[in-house]
């Protein structure tokens, strides 16, 4: 069989009624006498294929027959409209070339363990759950890259190795650079303010590295990260660009990938009612909300709500227990197992959701202006909003050493947070950057910071500086919230995490 003959799944349901070749891997698979169902996925999508015994050679039937999951083969056939059918259409077959028959694939149908899976990532990227996951992810890179050069930005690429701290120093990633003390990048901004004063506009897009001593499911070690960087600018102005970005690529996954967010069973709905403009709040304002009665209101009702749950997911797994000791077809014993280990995995989670709920509001309770924003803070701020909410002019001593102390109020710094709904934290932070040199310099100085390492950055700020500003969006916690993922980990094809590296 040629290749160059064969068309891709997703481009099927124009051919009904034509002979068709396609080529990909055994999905599934079930006999049904003298008739072989078999489900192929090739990357763009499922297309079931049905061989009946005497329209095709009785060796090929018997070779169709006895494919494993994940066996590679090209299939040509007659293509018919069938609704029950991934797509819509299914295709006779009258002739396939097996390419590599496989058997004893480790990924089976029913449900594994994340260990297990993150053990075998090369494998598991095939799943339908990560291929979706990646299909989105894609469109948001391509959203990404896109809107920026769209709007006249010039892509700018920042190093990894770096000699300096771009973020807090206790999240550096160390190495040896010829004898020489280096780091993996916090951040590219400090270098793309650099650029920005030769090209007004410019953004990074790349790998981005934090030691942070975290295992939450927000964190990663390495993940990548997109910061726009741009001249002549003010804090509306940059909330303005930044809600217009997030749009952007919220109508972009909308349009390019509802499938992939129906089989994630991504809340689309909810999804469309993200359009500017997006919810402000100040750092004051987000505290008085923590300390006040309506974060406490919340987090009892939430508390009520996951018990609830809790309660319907206990008594679907005593059904499904007491259904396995029933005999049964392995197909069903498989799907009553893989449901099984589903509900177990939430259960838990519900479990950590209630202990955690009394911690989190004595900590909202408790809080002290001051203090940087956590975890636990923007999931109850992001779990009260609809849409996503701007945070703005946090406590000075809190934040970074860049970031431009405010005129009106010296104790609080120009910057922001964008925290996704639904409790999916922080996507973005930004802020405008300090551009009078002296300033500049005082403040590297309370951080600690050998000005001689920063001499290069202070020269900015001597050599016309101006008005100045920019953010950072993580792809990783952008693709969780959109698919509605709870676990970072699973938004980026190869996961490093502060515990295990897998692959």
């Amino acid at each position: 069989m040629a290749f160059d003959n064969i068309s891709s799944i997703d481009t099927l349901s124009s051919k009904i009624g034509q002979s068709a070749s396609i080529a990909g891997w055994v999905y599934n698979s079930r006999s049904s006498g003298k008739i072989q169902f078999i489900v192929i996925r090739d990357g763009t999508g499922l297309c079931q294929c049905v061989a009946e015994k005497g329209r095709l050679p009785d060796e090929l039937f018997e070779q169709i027959k006895h494919l494993g999951q994940e066996s590679s083969l090209a299939v040509t056939g007659d293509l018919r409209a069938d609704e029950r059918s991934p797509g819509g259409v299914e295709l006779a077959i009258t002739d396939a070339q097996i390419i590599h028959p496989t058997a004893d694939y480790p990924i089976t149908p029913k449900s594994h363990g994340i260990d297990f899976l993150l053990r075998h990532r090369h494998l598991h990227l095939r799943s339908r759950r990560q291929w979706a996951i990646n299909r989105v992810r894609h469109t948001v890179i391509d959203a990404v890259r896109r809107f920026f050069n769209d709007n006249g930005f010039t892509l700018i690429d920042t190093p990894i190795i770096t000699p300096v701290a771009g973020e807090e120093a206790a999240s550096l990633f160390e190495l040896d650079y010829y004898g020489q003390a280096m780091h993996l990048t916090q951040t590219g901004q400090l270098y793309l303010e650099a650029a920005a004063l030769s090209h007004g506009k410019v953004y990074c897009f790349g790998p981005t590295f934090r030691a942070e001593k975290s295992k939450t499911r927000r964190h990663l070690t390495e993940f990548w990260m997109v910061e726009p960087e741009v001249a002549f600018t003010d804090l509306p102005g940059l909330l303005e660009l930044s809600e217009n970005f997030v749009w952007r690529i919220v109508a972009d996954v909308l349009e390019k990938n509802r499938a992939e967010l129906e089989i994630l069973e991504a809340d689309i709905e909810v999804l469309e009612k993200i359009k500017p403009p997006f919810y402000r709040l100040t750092y004051t304002e987000a505290v008085d909300i923590l300390t006040g009665d309506k974060a406490q209101q919340f987090l009892a009702e939430q508390l009520a709500r996951l018990n609830s749950r809790k309660d319907q997911v206990e008594k679907k797994i005593t059904e499904l227990e007491a259904q396995q000791s029933q005999s049964m077809k392995k197909w069903k014993a498989d799907k009553i197992a893989a449901e099984l280990i589903e509900l177990r995995g939430e259960l838990a989670e519900l479990e950590q959701k209630i202990e955690n709920n009394p911690v989190h509001a004595k900590l909202a309770a408790e809080f002290q202006w001051g203090k940087d924003l956590g975890g636990s803070d923007e999931t109850i701020i992001s779990s009260m909003h609809d849409k996503p909410v701007f945070i703005t002019h946090y406590p000075r001593q809190a934040k970074a050493f860049y970031m431009k102390k405010c005129p009106e109020n010296e104790q609080v710094v120009e910057n922001f947070d964008l925290i996704a709904p639904a409790g999916f934290g922080e996507i973005i932070g930004g802020s405008m950057r300090e551009d009078d040199y002296e300033t500049l310099l005082e403040r590297i100085n309370e951080h600690s910071l050998n000005p001689d390492n920063y001499s290069w950055y202070l020269d900015l700020r001597k050599y016309g500086s101006v008005p100045h500003g920019g953010f950072g969006l993580g792809i990783e916690r952008t693709v969780a919230w959109l698919t509605g993922e709870r676990h970072i980990r699973q938004c980026i094809p190869f996961p490093r995490m502060l515990d295990k590296v897998y692959i």
